[in-house]
C-alpha cells in the first residue's frame, strides 16, 4: 500500500505521475492519492475578488485564513475542479479512480479551530470566524471497502466537523492521516522541488536520507511550505508507516525515482 501525495503547487507533472501510477496499479500495488490545490485556488480567488490571506502561527507555521466564502472558493477549485480532472487524467490512464473528499462518508474528521493565535508585523492577535481544522479520525473502513472494490481513492483535502461543517485541512497532514489509517507502507510526497533542502533554494544541499530522529532538527531549517511536509512525515512514521519520501512532482516517472530512492527518503 502506497499513499501518493500530489502538491499543489505549479511545475507538478500530472501526466507523469499518473502514468507512472497506472503502472503500478496494473502490477497489482494499491494507491491511494491526495492532492493539494494551492497555486489554483490562489489564482481562481484572486481573479473572484477575494485574494488569498496567509498567517502565520506563533509556531511559525504558515497557512491560508479560511473565511466562509475562501472555504467555498477552495471546495470549488480543489474538490470540483482538480479532483475531478485528477480523475479524468487516472482513468485515460487506466486507472480505475474514485474521486472524493474528506466530507464524503465522513472520510476525514476534524476538529475546527473556531480561533487561531497569529502573527503579523510583530504583532499577535486572534483571527476568528476561521474554517480550518485538524484531522482527528480517518474512516478507515470506507478506504478498505473502496480499495476492495477495485478502486483507486482519489482525495481532496475538505474535512468534516463533528457538527457537519466542511473544514479546510492540510493537504501534506491529511495525507500522512490517511497513509497511517489505511496501513501504507510508504508515503511519498511529490512536490514541485527535489526534496528536503537544508539551505533553500540550494539544490546541492539535498538531503537524501533523514532518520526519523533528524525530524525535528529539520524543522528548523525547512522553509515555508515545506515545514507541514516535515511535520507531516513526522506524524505517518509515529502513525506506523514505514517510509517517507518528499521527491520532485516535475520530473518524467517522478514515482519510479521516488521508489528507487531518489529525494528524501525518511525512516
Amino acid at each position: 500500500m502506497i499513499v501518493v501525495k500530489i502538491g499543489g503547487a505549479q511545475g507538478v507533472n500530472l501526466d507523469a505521475i499518473c502514468a507512472d501510477a497506472a503502472q503500478l496499479v496494473a502490477s497489482g500495488q494499491q494507491l491511494i492519492v491526495v492532492h493539494g490545490g494551492s497555486a489554483e485556488t490562489n489564482e481562481i480567488s484572486t481573479r473572484l475578488g477575494h485574494p488569498p490571506r496567509f498567517v502565520t502561527s506563533t509556531s511559525g507555521y504558515t497557512s491560508r485564513y479560511t473565511d466562509r466564502q475562501t472555504l467555498e472558493i477552495f471546495a470549488m477549485v480543489t474538490n470540483g475542479k482538480i479532483n475531478t480532472l485528477l480523475v479524468e487524467r487516472l482513468q485515460k490512464a487506466g486507472v480505475n479512480a474514485c474521486g472524493l473528499s474528506g466530507l464524503d462518508g465522513r472520510l476525514m474528521m476534524a476538529r475546527r479551530k473556531d480561533a487561531i493565535r497569529v502573527v503579523e508585523n510583530g504583532r499577535q492577535m486572534m483571527l476568528r470566524d476561521d474554517y480550518t481544522g485538524k484531522i482527528e479520525q480517518v474512516n478507515s473502513l470506507l478506504i478498505s471497502l473502496l480499495l476492495s472494490a477495485g478502486l483507486t481513492p482519489v482525495i481532496a483535502p475538505l474535512a468534516i466537523s463533528p457538527s457537519g461543517e466542511a473544514l479546510n485541512v492540510d493537504a501534506d497532514r491529511a495525507a500522512a492521516m490517511v497513509a497511517g489509517a489505511a496501513g501504507a507502507q510508504q508515503l511519498i510526497i511529490l512536490t514541485n522541488v527535489p526534496g528536503l533542502m537544508r539551505s533553500f533554494p540550494d539544490e546541492s544541499t539535498l538531503i537524501d536520507r533523514l532518520p526519523k530522529t533528524g525530524l525535528e532538527q529539520a524543522l528548523s531549517f525547512a522553509e515555508g511550505r515545506m515545514k507541514k511536509k516535515v511535520l507531516g512525515a513526522c506524524e505517518a512514521l509515529d502513525l506506523g508507516v514505514q517510509q517517507v519520501i518528499f521527491a520532485d512532482g516535475r520530473i518524467e516517472h517522478p514515482l519510479q525515482a521516488a521508489m528507487a530512492g531518489r529525494g528524501t527518503v525518511i525512516a
